[in-house]
Parts: C-alpha cells; sequence; structure tokens
C-alpha cells in the first residue's frame, strides 16, 4: 500500500469509525450472532492473492458488526464501563503509526519520559500518596490490565518476604518458606491467578470473609495471619480492593494498611474501575488509606475514556519491583539505565516489549482536562443514584448491596429463576445490555453506568423496558 493508497484509506477508515459511533445507538447492543455464525460466512483458507482494502471493509460491515456486542454504545451497562472517547482513537492511531517499540528508553525516550510523566500528573490528579511520584523512591509504568498489576505486585512481595532468595533458588528450594495471600471473598479473580502464576499456589491465596457490605473484614483478615503464622507460613501479600466488581465494595483499606504494617506484608490496592472516581474531591474519602499500599493500580481503559488496553500501575518502593522482574542480557544492556540516569519499563513489567500507551493517556487528558473528566464522572455518578433511587421506590424490586458510585447491584423481589429469566429477556431485545453475579447466593443484575455518550434518557428507557418485562412474568 503506497503513501497515496494509506491516505484514502485511512480517511475512509477515520469516516467509517466517525459513523459507526454516531450510529451505535441503533445497533442491538449485545450480538445476536449464534456460534461459529462469524466463522462460517468467511473463506476457510487465506486469499492466495491481495485484496481491495474495499471488499475487506466490505465484510467488516457484512459479517463482523453483527458478530460485535457493542461496548461503546450508550445502552451498554454491562460488566464495567470499556471507553473509548475520539482523542484516544487518534493517540492510538498515532502510536500504531509510529510503531515504536519502547521496551528500553534508549529505543525511543519519548515513550519512556512521557509515560513517567503521565503518571506523576495523575499523582497530582487523584490526589494519591507523593511516595507514588517519580521524584521520590518509587514510581508509576503503564500495564496492560489490571490483572498484569496484582502479579507484578506479588511477585515483588514474594522476592521480598524471600530477600531474593525465590528468584535464585525458587520457592521449592529446601528451606524456602511457604508463603501465603490474602485478599476477600470478593476479589477479582485476577489475584488468584497471579497466586497460581507466582508459584503460591491456589491454597495458599486465602479468600477472607466480607461483611455486610461485601467489603474485606480486617478482624478475619488479621485471624487467618495469625493462625498461618503460627502453621509456619510466611504471609507475604494483601490485596485490597476499592470497587469490586460484583458489587463495587470498598475495602477499608486504612485497616487493613495497619494490619500490613504490623505484621510487614505487602498491601496491593486494585481501584480498576473506581479509581477514577478520585478525580472528584467528594469522592476521595473512599480512598482514605492509600499512603499505607506498597502497590496501587486503576484502570483509565474503564471509566476515563481511554481505550483498552491502559492501566496504570503505581509502587512505593520502584527497586523493589525492578529487582523482582529485571534480567539484563548483553544485548539490552543501556549505560545510561545503568548510571541511574533513566528508567526501562521493560524492568517494571512481565513481557519484554512495550507500546506507546502514554500517548493515548496525553491525549485524553489534555482534551478533556481535569475538569472536564471530572464533570463526566459525576455525571454517571448521579444517573447511578437516580436509578438506584427508582428501584428503591418500586415495591417489586430491592437493592442488592449500596451503591458508592456507578454501578448498581438490585433483584426483583420474585427470586433467582425469575431474575435469570429478566435479564436473558432484557439481554435477547437488544435494546440494552446487563449482566448478573451473586451476592449472598442471590441472583443479582448490575447496572454499571459509565459510557461516555449515557445520557439520563438510556437509563430512564432502560429502567422503564426493566419494569415493563417484569410486569409480563
Amino acid at each position: 500500500m503506497d503513501p497515496a493508497a494509506f491516505r484514502r484509506h485511512g480517511h475512509a477508515l477515520v469516516e467509517w469509525i466517525a459513523d459507526y459511533r454516531a450510529r451505535v445507538e441503533t445497533l442491538p447492543v449485545l450480538s445476536q450472532a449464534t456460534p461459529g455464525e462469524v466463522r462460517a460466512a468467511l473463506p476457510a483458507r487465506a486469499p492466495e492473492h491481495g485484496e481491495e482494502f474495499a471488499a475487506v471493509m466490505a465484510d467488516v460491515d457484512r459479517v463482523l458488526l453483527p458478530g460485535l456486542t457493542h461496548w461503546q454504545s450508550p445502552n451498554f451497562f454491562a460488566y464495567f464501563p470499556a471507553n473509548s472517547s475520539e482523542p484516544s482513537i487518534l493517540g492510538e492511531l498515532l502510536s500504531a503509526g509510529l510503531g515504536v517499540q519502547g521496551m528500553l528508553w534508549a529505543t525511543s525516550p519519548a515513550c519512556t519520559e512521557l509515560e513517567t510523566l503521565m503518571l506523576d500528573w495523575l499523582v497530582a490528579m487523584l490526589d494519591l500518596p507523593p511516595a507514588f511520584l517519580s521524584t521520590s523512591a518509587g514510581g508509576g509504568v503503564i500495564q496492560d490490565t489490571a490483572s498484569s498489576a496484582v502479579l507484578c505486585a506479588l511477585i515483588a512481595a514474594r522476592e521480598r518476604a524471600t530477600r531474593g532468595a525465590s528468584n535464585e533458588q525458587g520457592l521449592s528450594a529446601a528451606g524456602m518458606p511457604r508463603l501465603v495471600a490474602y485478599a476477600s471473598s470478593q476479589a477479582h479473580s485476577s489475584v488468584e491467578k497471579a497466586a497460581k502464576i507466582a508459584g503460591l499456589g491456589r491454597e495458599l491465596c486465602r479468600a477472607i470473609a466480607v461483611d455486610e457490605h461485601f467489603a474485606l473484614r480486617p478482624d478475619a483478615l488479621e485471624r487467618q495471619i495469625e493462625t498461618d503464622c503460627a502453621a509456619g507460613l510466611r504471609p507475604c501479600f494483601v490485596a485490597a480492593t476499592l470497587g469490586t466488581t460484583s458489587s463495587n465494595a470498598m475495602d477499608p483499606v486504612a485497616e487493613i494498611g495497619r494490619i500490613c504494617q504490623r505484621h510487614g506484608l505487602w498491601l496491593h490496592v486494585d481501584a480498576a474501575m473506581s479509581g477514577t472516581a478520585a478525580l472528584c474531591p467528594e469522592f476521595r474519602h473512599w480512598f482514605a488509606g492509600l499512603e499505607r499500599a506498597d502497590s496501587y493500580n486503576f484502570n483509565p481503559h474503564k471509566w476515563m475514556f481511554t481505550n483498552f488496553d491502559c492501566s496504570c500501575l503505581w509502587v512505593r518502593d520502584r527497586q523493589s519491583l525492578i529487582s523482582a522482574l529485571t534480567i539484563v542480557p548483553e544485548y539490552l544492556r543501556n549505560p545510561a539505565t545503568e548510571a541511574g540516569a533513566v528508567w526501562d519499563y521493560r524492568d517494571w513489567q512481565i513481557p519484554l516489549g512495550r507500546r506507546f500507551r502514554a500517548l493515548k493517556l496525553w491525549m485524553v487528558i489534555r482534551h478533556f482536562g481535569v475538569e472536564g473528566l471530572r464533570r463526566e464522572v459525576r455525571r454517571h455518578v448521579a444517573l447511578a443514584q437516580q436509578f438506584a433511587a427508582w428501584v428503591r421506590a418500586d415495591s417489586d424490586f430491592e437493592l442488592a448491596a449500596p451503591a458508592p458510585l456507578n454501578l448498581v447491584c438490585f433483584r426483583h423481589r420474585a427470586g433467582d429463576a425469575f431474575n435469570q429469566e429478566l435479564l436473558e429477556r432484557l439481554n435477547r431485545s437488544g435494546a440494552l445490555y446487563l449482566t448478573h453475579t451473586k451476592l449472598e447466593g442471590k441472583h443479582t443484575l448490575r447496572m454499571s453506568i459509565g459510557q461516555l455518550q449515557t445520557e439520563e434518557r438510556h437509563v430512564a428507557a432502560a429502567w422503564s423496558r426493566i419494569q415493563a418485562e417484569a410486569r409480563r412474568g
């Protein structure tokens, strides 16, 4: 494809994306495709000769679009927000066009230094502890997801607990202590997966009981730590959550942090979706206690209008993370890094290679400004609180959990089978998309509000549809 053709097709593609975003509200939110339908509509073998770009785009419209669930629809209320915005899309396009490989500072200094600056900007924007600034002993890095962030944090905690011996000898070596990690029973599955990958095993990733609001109970955590110590195990890591996936529960980080300090444990705080709320001073009380955290993560790709993937991880002591993950073969040696003048972000993550993710984050922040981002967050929280008020006012429905921010968990009083059938009918309609969880063993519907294009009329229409379907029985 020569420059002229690239320019022509590029313009056409941007037009297609703009048109798609303008009309996404009219499309069925949940894909109506049946299993195997998309694959069957495409050739079984690759073409021997190149095809025209127009033919490819025709198949996008004919085959792929009907097979998509439209996460950018204003009627998407499932899982969590997975936002993109026009400035973020343009940042991603620029990143792809530049084709930068940012594994070392030397491979593109601007890639590393813009990322460091963006993470420092966010410390101020979110009012995070100064210990997370790059000018301190800590610093931040963009990971792909919160799952990678918790894995990196756990590996750093493992190495700190064994003073680096597990890196050299392996956890199965004679005399190596059996390490234990802790998280609430409501924590994301990535904590358990990280424990498996890091060599602790599922049985040594303790699920701690929660209170009536589904938040981790500090007394239960401390008892389990003491029990494990008495059994000759070595506790090393606690994952607290600010905004659990099921119900948006807020773990009491300050109390958990005091326990971790008493016992010398690494405290990781995961605020994957809800962390965006800290842009607004009135929501920052939920984040009290972060000054005790060793690491902290939130995902701009969820509720801060930055398309996937972009997950921000900060550590209080960057050397703990770097020493746990760095390996320096001769072909990756960088004199500036060895002299301490720069960072190589490859030492802050599992993979070697890195995309220029900071570009899209930079473009989003500059486009919206801090006040523009706050305005959208406040709008989404207000819409969720309005929806919760509607649920409370309807005698047929009940709230299943507190709704501190933008997620509302609710259910019909008719029971599990009714709620399951109600959810399936709503999603089959194509008019909206909700997902479910189980709270206290009961089938519960989740209303997640955070899409950039969602307005009050969409939430009101969703509630009217929910009520109408429920009345149908």
